[in-house]
C-alpha cells in the first residue's frame, strides 16, 4: 500500500510586535534654496495707440502746498526786516541756529551779493 505523506504542517507561531521606537527630536533643517531658473517671455510687438484729435480733457487745478522756508529764507527774511542790520548773534536767537551754521549762510549770502557788510559783524540787505 502506498502511503502518502503528508505535508508538513505549518507551525503557528505568534508574531512579535515590532517595538516602538521613541521619537527621535526633531533637528531643524534648513534647505537650500534652489537656484532660479531664468525664464524668458516672449516679445511681442508694442501695441500702437490710437490717438484721436478730440479736445483734451482739463486737469483740476492742483492746489501746491507751502513750501517749507529754509534756513537761508530765514535769516534773509530776519536781515531785510531790519534797518540798521543785525549781527550774528542776534540771528542765532531770532533763528535758533548755532553759530557755524548761521555764519555759513551769511558768509553765502554776502558771497552771493545778497546782503552787505555796513560795519564789520553788522549785514543789511542790498
Amino acid at each position: 500500500m502506498a502511503t502518502k505523506k503528508k505535508a508538513p504542517a505549518k507551525k503557528a507561531t505568534a508574531k512579535k510586535a515590532p517595538a516602538k521606537k521613541k521619537a527621535a527630536p526633531k533637528k531643524a533643517v534648513m534647505k537650500e534654496a534652489a537656484p532660479k531658473k531664468k525664464v524668458t517671455a516672449k516679445k511681442s510687438a508694442p501695441k500702437k495707440k490710437t490717438v484721436t484729435r478730440k479736445a483734451a480733457a482739463k486737469k483740476p487745478a492742483v492746489k501746491k502746498k507751502a513750501a517749507v522756508p529754509t534756513a537761508t529764507d530765514q535769516v534773509l527774511k530776519i536781515i531785510t526786516g531790519s534797518k540798521k542790520g543785525v549781527d550774528v548773534p542776534t540771528l542765532m536767537k531770532k533763528t535758533g541756529f548755532e553759530e557755524k551754521k548761521v555764519r555759513n549762510i551769511v558768509t553765502r549770502a554776502f558771497s552771493q551779493k545778497k546782503i552787505k557788510r555796513v560795519t564789520r559783524g553788522i549785514y543789511v540787505a542790498t
